[in-house]
Parts: C-alpha cells; structure tokens; sequence
C-alpha cells in the first residue's frame, strides 16, 4: 500500500444519485408510510422517496390555508 495517493484526476461517481439527510416526520406519517409499504412489499423509506421524486417530477406544490 501506498503512502500517498494523487486524486487530482479523479472525477465524481455520475451512479451517486441519492442524498442521505434527516428529516423529522411525525410518528404519524410514518406508520402511514410503513403500512402502505407492507401492503405493496416495499421498504417504507423507499416508498416515501418514490412519493416525493413523484411529485417533484410533476412539480406539485402544497396548497396551504392557514386558518
């Protein structure tokens, strides 16, 4: 094994597609999520990310009212 190595050519992964982050979501929507998920055999994670990429490809926006 090298001592050093030169990375100065290297370039990214273009297969890197996905960004781990954290998100907090109420107890709630995950057992939402989680019960769809076992229904359709997907992990619920899986499904969540679906659902948002979903939306962004059609480019939703959330309606908002506040009362």
């Amino acid at each position: 094994m090298r001592d050093e190595y030169d990375f100065s050519d290297s370039v990214a992964n273009p297969y890197i597609t996905k960004k781990q982050i954290s998100l907090r979501i109420e107890n709630k929507t995950i057992a939402y999520f989680k019960d769809i998920a076992k229904k359709v055999g997907v992990p619920y994670q899986t499904l969540i990310n679906s659902y948002l990429t979903d939306c962004a490809t059609k480019q939703l926006s959330p309606k908002l009212q506040w009362n």
